[in-house]
């Protein structure tokens, strides 16, 4: 038998003993080891295991609630399969927005990782054409309709945030992790949201050789712990939770905002304000959907939600484009408040008023739209 067979025998033996376990029923199911949690996402991505029983491995977890060591075993089978590069940078912020999408608002999120490299951060975004459960418009989709290069391999990422004049990029799944990107389909035969989704957007495609931060956002409120868990887990030196609009990282423009600073698995300091107190005066949460991106029937470019896939990316361009030039508006306070509560972790200023005004600069000087205008 060769080496090969020998695995896949292996592999297919410890889904099978992991399923026996977890999928027993809310009394009767048994937790697993993190080796074996990691061994079968491996299995997984390796293509060893059949798809039935892939589906009922990542449902049997979700179904009894995974433990902290399944979470972590599932983001090492992940990052086992992971190019992960090292940006000649002392520090770095990655910026881990969902990856399925935004369906409901415009997102401002895609250009924020420029906005960074103006305030004199360098940055990186990551994720992927589309997946379930939203299906949502995303990062790649709107760089993409921007004439931005969308499938950098991670070195050219790497070189891109390394140059000064420079200093962000983005990473698509599909070139730093393409054995979980070819679970796309299979994703959205399982519906529900399985543990994948919670750990990809902690993978870290891109590290700095200093120190690498974590941006993400939270909706419910037990996910904050989960997510610095993963991200010091995954070799993050810290965390920024942000409870944003969908489940990214930039919060609502109405209602109170929380955000959650984490030294590895520590939570340092958090805080919560009211949009009105950095000078934000919005009746909505965020930028709405035009009504002119509303699904024409018979597309095949259908949006969860019912608008059509490229006109949504393009009103996102648009307004992000308008608010890195300087235009004042939703979009542009957004980006003010994405960029500020980053620099408030950093501890870049004191008070998040600062922080704020310190992020309206570089919008307002041009050098933010300079920066993204200056990349592949």
């Amino acid at each position: 038998m060769s080496d090969n067979s020998t695995q896949i025998a292996q592999d297919r033996a410890l889904m099978h003993s992991i399923i026996q376990r977890v999928a027993t029923g809310p009394e009767l199911s048994k937790d697993i080891s993190q080796e074996e949690a990691r061994g079968g996402m491996r299995a997984i991505l390796d293509g060893h295991i059949d798809p039935v029983q892939a589906a009922i491995f990542l449902i049997g977890l979700r179904m009894k609630r995974e433990t902290p060591e399944e979470n972590r075993g599932i983001l090492d089978g992940i990052i086992d399969c992971t190019e992960r590069v090292t940006a000649e940078v002392e520090e770095l912020v990655d910026i881990g927005d969902p990856y399925d999408g935004y369906n409901r608002t415009l997102p401002a999120s895609p250009f924020l990782p420029a906005v960074m490299a103006a305030c004199g951060i360098p940055a990186v975004s990551h994720g992927m054409e589309t997946v379930s459960p939203k299906f949502g418009v995303t990062h790649r989709q709107i760089l993409r309709a921007v004439g931005k290069h969308d499938s950098l391999d991670p070195q050219q990422a790497a070189a891109q945030i390394a140059d000064s004049g420079i200093g962000w990029a983005y990473v698509d799944q599909s070139r730093f992790c393409p054995k979980l990107n070819n679970l796309a389909d299979f994703r959205a035969l399982v519906i529900k949201r399985p543990t994948i989704t919670t750990v990809e957007t902690e993978t870290m495609p891109i590290r700095a050789r200093g120190k690498t931060h974590h941006v993400c956002g939270y909706v419910h409120k037990p996910y904050p712990p989960v997510y610095a868990m993963l991200a010091a887990h995954s070799g993050f030196d810290s965390a920024l939770l942000v409870r944003g609009i969908e489940g990214g990282v930039i919060p609502s423009l109405r209602q109170t905002g929380k955000i959650i600073s984490y030294a590895g698995e520590t939570e340092v300091r958090s805080a919560e304000f009211e949009p009105q107190e950095l000078g934000f005066e919005h009746k909505l949460r965020a930028v709405p959907v035009p009504e002119s991106c509303k699904q024409e029937e018979g597309s095949r470019q259908e949006v969860t939600g019912g608008y059509n896939r490229e006109a949504f990316a393009m009103a996102a361009v648009e307004a992000g484009l308008a608010a890195l030039n300087g235009d004042k508006g939703m979009t542009y306070d957004a980006l003010v408040y994405g960029g500020a509560n980053i620099l408030w972790h950093l501890q870049r200023h004191e008070t998040l008023i600062e922080c704020a005004d310190a992020v309206r600069a570089v919008l307002d000087s041009g050098e933010a739209l300079k920066r993204f205008n200056a990349s592949a």
